[in-house]
């Protein structure tokens, strides 16, 4: 890590963050079906563009941006691109369409194989109720815990008691939490707390501290924010809780140096050594990056080591 080149193009330094929830996407490339609800957004956003937009050293993980269901392996094969001449981009969290065994689990063994993908995402945050509870989706989550492949679970906060009844069936698999749950700091809901509090009761999850700006009314104190990202790292401890930025979609509510900030105000009063596991250990524990510089172009976990 330590001679890797930091998204902005300084060398990333051994304390520098890790980002853990980057998005690219160009619609000129690939079909984003839900940007056409989001036209503030509704352009291509490029490695190039967030090493401009961060003030400080940052490596980051790319997670799978909502493109065209069929295209997940193309857009890994993009930013595989990209990350050749970008070090700082470390890894991709890729699309599997977990509810259809007969397409994901081929794309999860292929994913196994390539040192790139080092997580699989599928976001379930529109899916109705009981989604994750169908065969298929279990036998899913099963091939991507033979596959060594943390599951990021993007939901919203009614769903939240669903994913832990997820994570307590399935205690093979590690599940990422995006977002928090994406509650509204200008009013949390109390089963909100309940159910966070129950998912960090099964110690095969972790919580990424992102996302949360954009679901919060323009205007709201910046303090609210801190004080939910504080609930999370009390609920799960400072080593089980990853920092992410999630741009670009944050710029619709703030600016990356801005949101960053406010993690590490919500990390004031822990150690050193907890606040640097937040902002970049964790991430790299999680997603298997601190066994080596960073995930090769090409070749097999097995040639990886």
């Amino acid at each position: 890590m330590s001679a890797a080149t930091a998204a902005g193009g300084a060398a990333l330094e051994d304390r520098a963050p890790v980002d853990s929830h980057v998005h690219f996407w160009d619609p000129g490339r690939l079909s984003y079906p839900w940007l056409a609800e989001a036209p503030a957004i509704h352009r291509a956003f490029t490695p190039d563009d967030f090493a401009h937009a961060v003030p400080e050293p940052v490596g980051a993980v790319f997670v799978e941006a909502g493109r065209a269901d069929h295209q997940a392996a193309d857009e890994v094969a993009w930013v595989r691109r990209a990350a050749l001449t970008r070090p700082w981009l470390l890894g991709a969290v890729a699309h599997a369409p977990l509810e259809d065994r007969a397409r994901a689990e081929p794309l999860i063994r292929a994913y196994a194989e390539d040192p790139f993908v080092v997580g699989v995402r599928r976001n379930i945050q529109d899916e109705p109720d009981g989604f994750t509870s169908g065969a298929d989706f279990r036998a899913g989550m099963a091939a991507l815990a033979d596959a060594g492949l943390p599951f990021d679970a993007c939901v919203r906060a009614r769903q939240l008691p669903e994913l832990a009844e997820l994570a307590e069936s399935c205690p093979r698999n590690v599940i990422v939490l995006d977002h928090l749950g994406k509650p509204s700091a200008a009013a949390p809901d109390p089963a909100w707390r309940d159910a966070v509090h129950r998912l960090a009761g099964a110690g095969n999850v972790v919580c990424k501290l992102s996302g949360l700006a954009t679901e919060t009314p323009p205007g709201t104190d910046p303090r609210l924010l801190v004080a939910l990202l504080r609930e999370a790292l009390e609920a799960f401890g400072p080593d089980r809780c990853l920092y992410g930025g999630d741009w670009p979609v944050m710029t619709l509510a703030t600016e990356y140096g801005t949101w960053l900030d406010l993690v590490r105000t919500a990390l004031d009063g822990y150690a050193d050594e907890a606040a640097e596991a937040v902002l970049r250990t964790n991430t790299l524990r999680t997603y298997g990056l601190d066994r080596a510089s960073g995930p090769p172009a090409t070749g097999t976990r097995e040639e990886q080591g």
